[in-house]
């Protein structure tokens, strides 16, 4: 059921958990998925011992669709009008991530929101925004 412009409020937040304890196979899985087999996200000796990080860590864009998915779980489907974001750090395997989105205007059929996902240990590993059509 979509959501209705009546029943928001600007400071509303809406909290999902989009992962619990994030799986090296699912980062290679969104590899296979996107095309994207950069070394960083799936040859742990590549990551670790020519580019200097302690492991492979997932794709941006696995953790910006992730939290698309709460969106279009929150607002329903087909209602995003604008959705972007910032990567504001990495998301490693094993990782927990849990996202939010708060409402900042409703007006003209519009709702705007404040986006961010978090790691575990509350982290900021994305921030961004999104506008979605509602129902009066």
């Amino acid at each position: 059921m979509p959501l209705k412009a009546s029943n928001l409020k600007v400071g509303d937040v809406h909290t999902a958990r989009l992962v619990e304890d994030l799986k090296r196979t699912q980062i290679v899985q969104y590899a296979g998925a996107s095309g994207d087999y950069n070394p960083l996200h799936t040859d742990e000796v590549f990551t670790t011992q020519v580019a200097g990080y302690p492991s492979v860590f997932a794709h941006g864009m696995l953790t910006m669709g992730m939290t698309g998915k709460m969106l279009t779980d929150y607002v329903g489907d087909a209602r995003l009008t604008k959705y972007g974001v910032r990567f504001t750090s990495q998301v490693w395997p094993g990782d927990t991530l849990e996202a939010t989105a708060t409402v900042t205007e409703v007006a003209g059929g519009l709702a705007k929101f404040d986006v961010k996902t978090i790691n575990q240990n509350g982290v900021e590993v994305l921030s961004g925004y999104a506008e979605a059509r509602v129902d009066p």
